[in-house]
């Protein structure tokens, strides 16, 4: 069995690949790294699940967010197949990061993620 750690920072990192993918094509092919096939991804603004559901989420905020990028902030804490960690958003042009949560991510046996419960600890007011 893969140490709950190592497993948990890889699909981490993938996820994190998957939102900041640019392009329809590359951001498929990070999806599919990132979440199983029926993944999902469910937050106060999103609740979708598949491939092609999670790769519109992610445009949709690279839309609303553009010159943002996606940061994990502190340490994965995880067990078993559960992993739990914070990010922001963080503009290019001057570092301010607007948007912050953290997410909860329930890991398969391949390692991808099968399930992700985001959390918006900060946005904008605006």
């Amino acid at each position: 069995m893969t140490d709950p750690d190592t497993a948990a920072n890889a699909a981490v990192a993938r996820y994190f690949e998957a939102w900041n993918a640019t392009g329809p094509d590359a951001r498929a092919k990070a999806v599919a790294a990132a979440w199983t096939e029926d993944g999902t991804y469910t937050d106060p603004l999103a609740d979708t699940a598949g491939h092609d559901g999670l790769a519109a989420v992610i445009a949709g905020a690279q839309e609303q967010f553009p010159g943002f990028t996606f940061r994990r902030t502190g340490t994965v804490d995880a067990h078993h197949r559960i992993a739990r960690f914070s990010w922001e958003l963080v503009s290019a042009a001057d570092g301010s990061a607007p948007v912050a949560g953290s997410d909860v991510a329930v890991l398969a046996e391949d390692g991808r993620i099968r399930t992700v419960y985001g959390f918006l600890d900060r946005v904008p007011t605006a």
